[in-house]
């Protein structure tokens, strides 16, 4: 089961572990100042923006081109830039701390 942290607009950090779902669902459950999900993950929003650090790229994969074209008017969009609800929880992700860039 991966622990994923976020860290809020202020430096506040929120960690957590689950077993399956989106980095999205977890930031939700844990009450991640920054994190809606009012589209429910369908990407369809950019209210789960967050920044991926660069050396995790590779292991969360880049942004879906559906992503991109959501999140290219938002606030600190950049080529770290993810839908959270897109981030699928994996063992691999363990240690990840995911920048909420809503804030």
């Amino acid at each position: 089961m991966p622990t994923i942290r976020f860290r809020e607009a202020d430096g506040t950090i929120r960690e957590g572990s689950a077993e399956g779902g989106s980095a999205m669902e977890l930031a939700l459950r844990l009450g991640v100042r920054g994190i809606e999900g009012q589209c429910g993950g369908s990407i369809s929003c950019g209210t789960c923006h967050v920044h991926v650090p660069p050396d995790w790229i590779d292991r969360t994969g880049p942004a879906s081109q559906a992503e991109i074209d959501m999140l290219e008017f938002e606030p600190g969009f950049g080529p770290a830039s993810r839908l959270s609800c897109q981030i699928e929880l994996t063992t691999a992700l363990d240690g990840l701390t995911l920048d909420v860039a809503n804030g």
